[in-house]
């Protein structure tokens, strides 16, 4: 099946197994072996299947029709949250809805996610494209002492970054928190939290493998990396319902949203009770691996 993805990324061509940046949609184009092109270029071949991923901030640069010309079916991969759409203004909320009805397909992140498009568009074809992680430049990481608690982002609404602090001062040890792009001002000001610099996926990975608890309470569910990478480390992460990958990844940690009350209990029992900690540690990279593997990818893709 010959597969090409539409997306603002500029660049055209091929992604390499060895690319130290391999975001999802980046993992997605490289294990498909598919072509990437950027919306505003033209194809020089015909596809089975191109997908878009329609940019956050301009929806309307999409055309369904117009890709349709390259390939024999158009599906449409969700970008954020599903209620994301509705902060765009009305003509693009409209533009984007008629681009639901007009796609052969709409991939998207979560079993809640496949419900809400449904109900919304009632369209016949509607998919989960599973959160991906190519794992070449990752597999054979050393042994580690891992210590601390990393949650999962910065003091927005976004990522609940607030929940997650919160939470992680249950214990007495150092709380760190990788910089994304909605990191408000001051968060630098808050005691015992300690900020990473953004830097590429390969050395966030390695960075990760540091830590020994994971704490990402974050109510816009999308992709769900940070849960997914918690489970290919082995790293125990407590998470909100909703999001496929802390589902079934951690299963055990899972909590109702706004249940911070658990979520603490949770943390503590990880810290004092070595063997559940084992037991989620263990569990949770088996989880990956049934779920989440490449290898599991491709076949549910191929099928």
């Amino acid at each position: 099946m010959e597969v090409a993805f539409f997306t603002e990324g500029i660049f055209r061509g091929k992604v390499l197994r060895n690319n130290p940046n391999m975001r999802t949609d980046l993992a997605w184009i490289c294990s498909l072996e598919a072509d990437h092109y950027n919306l505003r270029q033209l194809p020089n071949q015909r596809y089975d299947l191109g997908i878009v991923i329609t940019p956050k901030k301009n929806p309307q640069s999409v055309n369904i029709e117009h890709i349709r010309q390259f390939c024999d079916k158009v599906g449409v991969m969700q970008e954020g949250p599903h209620w994301y759409f509705q902060d765009y203004t009305l003509d693009k909320q409209i533009h984007y809805f008629n681009n639901l009805l007009s796609a052969d397909i709409i991939f998207v992140h979560n079993e809640v996610d496949r419900k809400y498009y449904k109900g919304l568009t009632n369209h016949n074809d509607i998919r989960i494209l599973p959160t991906l992680m190519i794992e070449d430049l990752i597999k054979d990481l050393p042994p580690v002492e891992r210590k601390n608690i990393m949650i999962g982002g910065n003091f927005c609404q976004w990522y609940g970054g607030f929940d997650s602090y919160i939470v992680a001062q249950e214990l007495d040890c150092p709380i760190y928190v990788p910089t994304m792009g909605r990191k408000v001002d001051g968060e630098e000001q808050i005691q015992n939290l300690n900020h990473l610099p953004y830097m590429k996926w390969v050395d966030w990975i390695k960075t990760l493998n540091n830590f020994k608890y994971g704490v990402h309470l974050m109510r816009t569910h999308a992709a769900g990396t940070f849960a997914l990478n918690c489970a290919f480390l082995g790293i125990p992460c407590i998470g909100y319902e909703g999001l496929d990958t802390q589902e079934k990844c951690h299963p055990n940690l899972t909590v109702k949203l706004g249940d911070i009350k658990h979520a603490k209990k949770l943390l503590n029992k990880l810290s004092k009770d070595l063997d559940f900690y084992q037991e989620n540690c263990i569990l949770t990279k088996r989880l990956y691996n049934e779920s989440y593997s490449e290898k599991v990818f491709r076949n549910e893709v191929e099928k």
